[in-house]
């Protein structure tokens, strides 16, 4: 863009709407870091803070009341303060909420999600998806007895430092290169971070084969989120995801399902959507019904290397507020909310959702896209089709940037990036909300001659 961003109108809107958050977000910039804590919550000019959420909508400081298609990066799945979560929550908060002792309260969740996810057998809990794939990386490498791991460009699996690469400076779309190098995505991590890790271009089934031929003896296992999530909300192709099951049996290679986020598909996830059985699943968000979780689950083979030394394990699954029984009620109770007609309701308010904003887009002649499936979507400003994260990285920022504060404008906040989900309180008026939202945003940037 040949000029800046502030000097749009929607920029001058935000700021005048948001002072007491422009105001706090000063404050606060004297005792945190950038003004908060979470590094993917900041944007420009500066984020509004909110004071509270009820159903599918949130006020900020400023007294905005926005429909919430963030979701919290999707952890929200049955919006805010749920009633019947918050009643089972304060039956609990009386008898304690964390314990010196195993909590009667996990094994329910844990039998819940045996029941109906395919690739899991047992399951333990920790605090975040973070966590859960930290473990099971750790439990692919103690059952391989191998070291490097297989990971996709544009993946996002949490902060741990093992997966803290491939997110950002990807080769171009027509570049040929298949098995790509690995860069870290910040500073601060250790050179086996790029030195473990065999980066392959997502969505390209030959790329998983000849990074099976390539490094099939040194790798412990091989991460796949079944709609790669941070990277543009972009659904895995069957063939592609097929072929990762039978090269990784093929070579005795564990792999790990990163189900965080993808666990809202279907009842049984996306790998039951998908029609396979990973040998271990990293779940977290959805599974706390709001509250702080991450849980490893997989087949018996596998978990058999978190048992304890005298059952013959070798891994431990660690973590003071593990399993803690707050988030154990709340997770049970959302888990059983969220039966097959809650996510039937989601993925067809998610197919209008998807269809409205590529009508607005044609309507505008927009060169932008609308990526997603079930209750995700996201939208790309680039005229490329979007299949992987090459194309997705190369997408105008500015205008998802004004996209997002043009919505939040409206009573609509989506994430900056982009990336959105719905809520099982939302209905067909909220989602005809987000579509007239995104028709106006258009009509002002069209307007302006940003596109």
């Amino acid at each position: 863009m040949d000029r800046p961003i502030d000097t749009s109108k929607a920029f001058k809107d935000y700021a005048r709407m948001n002072q007491k958050s422009q105001n706090h977000a000063m404050r606060a910039r004297t005792v945190i870091p950038s003004g908060l804590s979470r590094g993917l919550l900041r944007h420009s000019p500066f984020p509004f803070y909110t004071v509270s959420g009820s159903g599918a909508w949130t006020e900020d400081l400023d007294g905005n009341r926005r429909l919430d298609v963030h979701g919290n990066y999707t952890a929200q799945i049955h919006g805010h303060a749920h009633p019947d979560i918050i009643t089972a929550v304060n039956k609990q908060l009386p008898k304690g909420t964390a314990y010196p002792t195993p909590p009667v309260q996990e094994a329910a969740l844990a039998e819940l999600l045996c029941g109906r996810i395919p690739g899991v057998q047992k399951a333990v809990f920790n605090n975040s998806g973070s966590e859960a794939v930290m473990v099971a990386i750790r439990v692919a490498r103690a059952h391989t007895g191998r070291n490097r791991i297989g990971l996709f460009e544009g993946c996002y699996h949490g902060s741990s430092d093992a997966v803290l690469v491939g997110g950002q400076g990807l080769p171009m779309p027509e570049d040929p290169v298949r098995v790509s190098r690995p860069a870290a995505d910040m500073a601060g991590l250790p050179l086996a971070v790029t030195t473990d890790a065999v980066l392959m271009r997502y969505n390209d089934p030959q790329a998983v084969i000849e990074a099976v031929e390539q490094y099939g003896d040194e790798l412990a296992a091989i991460l796949l989120e079944p709609v790669l999530f941070a990277g543009g909300v972009i659904p895995a192709q069957a063939e592609f995801i097929n072929t990762i099951r039978e090269e990784t049996k093929r070579r005795g290679i564990v792999m790990i399902c990163d189900e965080v986020v993808t666990l809202r598909q279907a009842v049984g996830g996306a790998q039951a959507y998908f029609g396979i059985v990973p040998d271990l699943t990293t779940m977290g968000k959805i599974i706390g019904g709001g509250f702080p979780v991450g849980s490893v689950g997989g087949l018996n083979e596998f978990m058999c290397n978190l048992n304890a030394p005298e059952d013959g394990g070798t891994v431990a699954n660690l973590g003071t507020f593990s399993a803690n029984p707050i988030s154990m009620h709340a997770g049970l109770l959302g888990m059983k909310l969220l039966d097959e007609a809650a996510i039937a309701k989601l993925n067809r308010l998610g197919k209008m959702t998807r269809n409205g904003l590529v009508a607005s887009i044609e309507k505008h002649h927009a060169p932008a896209q609308v990526t997603g499936t079930g209750s995700l979507f996201c939208i790309h400003w680039t005229t490329t089709p979007v299949r992987e994260a090459r194309v997705a990285e190369r997408a105008s920022s500015e205008l998802a940037l004004l996209t997002y504060i043009g919505l939040s404008n409206r009573g609509v906040h989506t994430s900056a990036r982009g990336v959105s989900c719905l809520s099982t309180p939302m209905e067909k008026d909220d989602i005809e909300r987000v579509v007239m939202a995104f028709e106006d945003t258009l009509d002002e940037l069209q307007g302006e001659s940003w596109f």
